[in-house]
């Protein structure tokens, strides 16, 4: 019973994610007026057959009517392959229109979904799960109404032409239906089962290429080998299961159909020996009885698909249904420093990572976030960014929450550089520009890539500004992809900089570039910065000292030198007095 429940559920919420789509209206008419008279020409060949048949038989053979039906071939084909071909615009049009909107939902969820779900996951959701969609209108929605069209207008004149034969061709369609009906239960359940398999097959090969170097350095290759065979087997038996339900349907429908033929022939052709019937009306009604046995035939493949797109499309329902970030707010920022009040926050319920966090970084200071790890640091700037929510307690700038403002607005005034500074696969010139509405000119790049320290060695590249970083910016060493980022975060100009052990990974000759590129970058705005190495923040403004989610100390150097034992502890141990 809760399967059913559940399957109308999911019957219905297909069918409004169909109503949401933007369907081009006028092919579709077009397309369903085309197949129509494809139908009605294919209906009219039985008529015209009969004519020939007798005309035969009455040995005067009909040259017009010969004419007649070579010309209805005809039309029928040219309507076909007409409408076969508006059929798979409109479908391509749909699925189009869904992946737009399925990509705009997923650019905009929030961090927390990506935290949740494997990229690979989600990217088969857009590509395959929309491919269902996409089968089931090209290729079978027009041909069903056509079909149902064509069954009834074959039935309506089979009635006139032998109402008693009719009758008994007519027995086979509710048992034909008491058969597809529970196997399209299963088969939904077995749709539903593929796709999600589907999706974590396709999540695990993006961790695993997403992070191969680690896959080799550790010789992991046999074992994520047997992972990726064990999801290829589960797949391979779904696509059995699948087999199994189309082998039983494929012949029953054909053994139920060749029965009712049989006794057809039978029955008709003793009705033409008596004379109660002319060969050429027989030759019809065999005619129209495959124009119901095709469209039945490929109804049981209808329902096959549309199972499919049903389970199929259950996820992306799910998907487009979620939260998006909280966008909208006031557009103008206030003036002001930043501010921490009572902020507590945590990753799953129960879990506490910050715990009443309370500080002020003023207008054009720089604040140092020191402390062992796990602290909460990185995940101070990941409320910052807004990319989570806190749990308790609100954040500030000036007297205005954050969360009241724009979302675009708020991000464009921020500035970050980690210590992965990763880059996307493109040219330099691409990733230093990355994200700005306006794309600046080359003089501004390369004045920005002057002051980050990165001129000199993108001049020494072979391709300069051109240069194809790889992915994730792997051809540049650490030192580069940071001054990289340097030069972006210089191009937008943020008011706010966040930088994350921005120095943490480099070597002393690269460190110095980088540091060098940090203090022009850090002139006139309010810098965050979470450091490991003290030495890099002793002439900080102000430093918190944070540890278990609690800010435990707040002060310059020499204050929490005097103040703050587990501090005095770090700096001894970095050979700072």
């Amino acid at each position: 019973m809760g399967s059913e429940v559940q399957s109308k559920g999911s019957m219905k919420e297909f069918f409004s994610l169909l109503k949401q789509l933007t369907w081009p209206k006028g092919i579709t008419i077009i397309a369903l007026v085309l197949s129509l008279f494809s139908t009605v020409a294919s209906l009219a060949i039985p008529l015209v057959t009969k004519e020939l048949v007798d005309s035969l038989t009455a040995a005067s053979f009909s040259w017009k009517t010969g004419a007649f039906l070579f010309g209805v071939f005809v039309v029928q084909a040219v309507l076909g392959g007409i409408s076969l071909y508006l059929l798979a615009y409109i479908g391509e049009t749909i699925v189009a229109d869904l992946r737009t909107k399925l990509w705009a939902k997923i650019l905009r969820l929030p961090v927390s979904y990506y935290d949740d779900n494997e990229t690979g996951e989600t990217m088969s959701r857009i590509t395959q799960d929309t491919t269902m969609l996409k089968q089931l209108v090209s290729d079978h929605l027009v041909s069903f109404i056509a079909g149902i069209i064509s069954i009834i207008g074959a039935i309506a004149i089979l009635l006139y032409l032998d109402w008693k034969m009719t009758l008994i061709m007519l027995i086979s369609i509710p048992v034909s239906f008491a058969i597809i009906m529970p196997l399209g239960k299963i088969m939904h359940k077995i749709a539903r089962a593929t796709q999600a398999e589907m999706a974590k097959f396709s999540g695990h090969l993006g961790r695993v290429l997403g992070d191969i170097r680690l896959v080799k350095a550790y010789r992991a290759e046999p074992n994520e080998g047997a992972h990726g065979e064990k999801a290829i087997r589960s797949l391979f038996s779904f696509g059995l299961k699948e087999a199994k339900v189309q082998a039983i349907i494929s012949p029953v429908m054909t053994l139920v159909m060749m029965s009712i033929l049989v006794v057809i022939l039978g029955y008709g052709g003793a009705q033409v020996a008596k004379g109660a019937l002319t060969a050429g009306t027989l030759v019809a009604i065999i005619f129209l009885m495959f124009q119901i046995i095709m469209p039945f035939a490929q109804m049981a493949q209808v329902f096959t698909i549309f199972q499919k797109a049903v389970g199929a499309t259950e996820r992306i329902q799910q998907i487009l249904g979620m939260d998006s970030e909280k966008a909208e707010g006031a557009t103008v920022v206030p003036e002001g420093g930043l501010r921490f009040e009572s902020v507590g926050f945590g990753y799953e319920s129960g879990k506490q990572v910050l715990d009443d966090v309370s500080f002020q970084a003023s207008l054009g200071t720089v604040t140092a976030f020191v402390g062992p790890s796990g602290g909460g640091k990185t995940t101070i700037f990941s409320l910052i960014e807004r990319f989570y929510t806190p749990t308790t307690g609100d954040i500030f700038i000036g007297d205005t929450r954050i969360r009241d403002i724009a979302l675009s607005d708020w991000r464009k005034r921020i500035g970050y550089v980690s210590q992965e500074s990763p880059l996307l696969s493109g040219t330099i010139v691409d990733n230093i520009a990355y994200g700005l509405e306006v794309r600046p000119s080359m003089d501004e790049v390369r004045i920005a890539a002057q002051a980050a320290n990165a001129l000199q060695f993108i001049e020494e590249m072979s391709d300069g500004f051109e240069t194809l970083v790889g992915e994730r910016g792997m051809k540049l060493s650490g030192g580069q992809r940071q001054r990289i980022a340097i030069a972006r975060a210089l191009l937008h100009d943020p008011e706010i900089l966040l930088l994350d052990e921005a120095t943490s990974n480099l070597d002393s000759g690269s460190e110095t570039h980088v540091q060098e590129a940090l203090q022009r970058l850090m002139e006139g705005r309010t810098t965050l910065i979470i450091a490991h190495r003290l030495s890099t923040v002793i002439d900080s403004d102000q430093l918190l000292f944070l540890e278990a989610g609690r800010i435990t100390g707040i002060g310059t150097h020499d204050e929490l030198f005097e103040s703050h034992s587990l501090y005095k502890e770090f700096a001894q141990g970095q050979g700072l007095s």
